[in-house]
């Protein structure tokens, strides 16, 4: 995911203390199945750091009224003490709620204002469209297992490139139309697959939308002189360089370095597990790999995870049999700033001498450029 985006959403939620304040925003309503407990309020923030409580009280027999004050429009959450949470924009003083404390999804939960109700729409859209997408990566996994056709599978990854490009435009459609700011950078976490120049635009364009907004205006600032930044220091990775070295655990504790695969062509893939465009990616790497893993080539997975688990988990669900490492330190990972990504899944392929001979090797892309090297 976009590592930019990441870290410049967070700063749209550090506002309070912006004296453009809007006053005060007063939240009622009913969780309907949930015992007398403590309720939170919490900020949230589109990063590794955790919401931060900013306000408690009691819901009793069923009813929440909890107040609190914001200098603009954000995200936040209602927390039970011994249930899950719901999340909404304060994006009018008086918000009136539904939920049930037995169903954790998102469609059980009503808050009754604008800016919520488009995030809603946007959040059930989306799954509907991620879920296509999972079932035509699937589709084509079966396919190359079941060694179909190329004629048929082809014809399954132009379906799923159709899917990718509808599921990208409707992300983008939704970001250039919303009224709020924060279902706009809501919707920005989920712009990994689309092209950096295309984001750019859209975040730009976002500052002349909102001008008000002191926060998202903040964003589009710190990402345009960071965009500015890494112009300056991409350079470890061009082609033609040699690939930075580094060491890592793997999956066991082991430390392994690049520089042992040396005298083979290596595929080293920057992913995660939490990354949804990397997990849907995964089952081309996997296809690539048992193509042409006997010509001298391996791949090198290195996670960007923050818990093992997960990370294992995902190794053993997508049948990522490759030599896999992580520092387990989520954007703050070593080979973050060696390789200067910004977003994953991302790769680079190195040849038997630790030259980089391309990058950013997705889809038919990365079987045309392996045919190409590995005659």
């Amino acid at each position: 995911m976009k590592k930019l985006l990441v870290i410049f959403s967070a700063l749209a939620f550090f506002s309070c203390k912006h004296e453009n304040t809007i006053g005060r925003f007063t939240l009622t309503g009913e969780i309907k199945n949930a015992s007398d407990q403590k309720i939170f309020l919490e900020e949230m923030y589109f990063s590794q750091n955790p919401p931060a409580v900013i306000d408690t009280s009691l819901l009793e027999k069923g009813k929440v009224n909890i107040k609190s004050i914001a200098s603009e429009e954000g995200l936040y959450r209602i927390r039970l003490e011994k249930g899950p949470g719901y999340i909404f924009i304060n994006d009018k003083d008086a918000i009136s709620f539904t939920a049930d404390a037995t169903d954790e999804g998102y469609k059980s939960q009503t808050f009754n204002s604008p800016a919520n109700a488009s995030l809603k729409k946007f959040i059930s859209i989306l799954d509907s469209l991620q879920g296509a997408l999972h079932a035509a990566g699937n589709g084509i996994t079966s396919l190359r297992e079941s060694q179909a056709k190329d004629s048929i599978i082809k014809a399954s990854e132009n379906s799923l490139a159709q899917i990718t490009s509808l599921y990208n435009d409707f992300i983008l459609k939704y970001i250039d139309t919303t009224a709020s700011p924060i279902v706009a950078l809501f919707a920005l976490g989920y712009t990994q697959q689309i092209k950096p120049d295309t984001i750019t635009k859209t975040v730009n364009a976002l500052a002349q939308r909102f001008p008000n907004h002191h926060a998202l205006n903040e964003l589009v600032n710190q990402y345009n002189q960071s965009l500015t930044q890494n112009k300056t220091n991409n350079t470890n990775t061009t082609e033609s360089m040699m690939a930075p070295d580094f060491t890592m655990p793997d999956v066991n504790g082991k430390l392994v370095s690049l520089s042992s695969f040396k005298g083979k062509y290596v595929l080293v893939d920057f992913w995660a597990s939490w990354c949804v465009p990397c997990r849907e990616e995964n089952p081309n790497v996997v296809a690539m790999y048992n193509k042409f893993k006997g010509k001298n080539f391996t791949i090198l997975g290195v996670s960007l995870d923050k818990q093992k688990a997960a990370w294992l988990q995902a190794i053993k669900e997508d049948g990522l049999t490759w030599n896999h490492v992580s520092d387990l330190k989520f954007w703050n990972s070593a080979a973050v700033p060696l390789y200067n990504i910004e977003d994953i899944p991302y790769n680079v392929l190195i040849d038997p001498q630790g030259k980089i001979i391309a990058k950013e090797l997705r889809g038919a892309d990365l079987e045309n450029k392996l045919q190409e090297v590995l005659k």
